[in-house]
């Protein structure tokens, strides 16, 4: 196993100038992304795997991370992919029987560049007040590049704002999960950096779930001849993925139910002609609270996204491309941002939290059988007629 204590040096260099120095942990290099922190106490193997995090240095805010290794009965897709890593105190040892390996062993496997010993609370308090920005950990040999030069290198990588990333973290070809139990029918489910959770969620609902290409068409979709259509999470700016957005407007269009979560709901928001704004340091976690304005009820849910959808609270409001009424359904209770669309004229819906959330908690899992339901009833319907 790796030494987790290396003695190789690195530092954290953040666009604004600001620097930590500590320890290297996982792979050696160079790697430059968007410094983001995430909350959850526990579950760092599916946030490690979640393609949402692609382009981004995930910062925990937990201390003591790695006790539990990794094992390969959990992972969300098949790599990390995260940019990099940043933790404060690694854990000595790998204490769990479910453990393949250590986590440190898996960074180094997965070439992630990362760094230990530094103060991550007070980095996350900085973020807190400053927003998120680009970032890199350079660790190793990279760690004595010049200052100036590091910051260099930070200043002139990409922003997240207009960056589309889906075809990085998609499927190249389609890839078919059974149904388990009574099969309802085929579920068009749009990769975009879908976790398996969620495809394991939704064929125990009776789907058989076609995962895509991003890339697919209409037409492609149409071939499969789907019950419904799924837009999954994912990484980057949803004002960047305008062929997704006309994608769903057709699927729209053709009156298929729909279901989106975290980047499907703001690509829902598009297709209906809202507009998505960067939220100043995003929610990432999994104890965020969430209100369902449907039913009065809190449900603490798990969350990871840096944009949002902007969109009136209160009220019903006219979908500016015309597909009817449209209420917000859902409200984060730390910020009042918007954390569900609900199409009240075509049978569409949208989270932009994770209701499959493997690491927990598991307070929204009921909306996959909201959207059985709603694809249960929309084909009782065509069958009436």
């Amino acid at each position: 196993m790796t030494s987790l204590f290396q003695t190789d040096p690195a530092v954290l260099v953040l666009e604004d100038g600001t620097r930590h120095v500590g320890r290297a942990y996982g792979a050696l290099g160079t790697t430059i992304g968007e410094v983001v922190f995430a909350t959850g106490m526990t579950g760092y193997q599916e946030t490690l795997t979640d393609p949402s995090y692609a382009g981004q240095i995930v910062l925990q805010t937990a201390p003591h991370i790695g006790n539990t290794g990794m094992n390969d009965e959990d992972p969300e897709s098949r790599r990390i992919w995260v940019s990099g890593y940043i933790v404060r105190d690694p854990s000595r040892v790998v204490s769990n029987w479910r453990a393949d390996e250590s986590l440190d062993d898996a960074l180094v496997n997965d070439g992630v560049i990362g760094i230990s010993g530094i103060d991550t609370r007070a980095i996350t308090r900085h973020i807190r007040s400053a927003g998120s920005m680009r970032g890199a950990i350079f660790s190793g040999e990279a760690s004595t590049i010049d200052p100036d030069e590091q910051l260099r290198l930070v200043r002139e990588a990409p922003e997240m704002a207009g960056r589309n990333l889906s075809a990085q973290v998609s499927v190249a070809a389609a890839e078919i999960t059974p149904a388990k139990g009574e099969r309802i029918g085929n579920l068009a489910v749009l990769d975009l950096g879908v976790k398996q959770a969620t495809i394991d969620n939704l064929a125990a609902r009776g789907f058989e779930v076609h995962v895509l290409p991003q890339d697919v068409t209409i037409d492609g979709i149409r071939a499969i001849d789907p019950v419904a259509v799924f837009y999954s999470n994912g990484p980057g700016d949803p004002a960047a993925s305008g062929d997704h957005v006309d994608l769903l407007r057709g699927v729209l269009d053709d009156g298929l139910p729909f279901f989106g979560i975290c980047f499907g709901n703001q690509l829902l928001g598009r297709a209906l002609g809202l507009g998505t704004y960067k939220l100043p340091f995003g929610h990432r976690g999994i104890n965020q609270p969430v209100l369902d304005k449907a039913t009065g009820r809190v449900e603490i849910t798990a969350h990871n996204h840096g944009f949002a959808v902007d969109a009136p609270i209160e009220g019903s409001f006219d979908s500016p491309n015309g597909y009817g009424k449209v209420e917000v359904s859902h409200v984060g209770l730390n910020d009042r941002v918007v954390e569900g669309l609900r199409a009240l004229d075509i049978p569409a819906f949208s989270v932009q939290y994770h209701p499959e959330a493997a690491a927990g908690p598991h307070d929204a899992n009921y909306l996959f059988d909201r959207f059985r339901d709603l694809v249960v009833a929309n084909l009782e319907k065509k069958a009436a007629k």
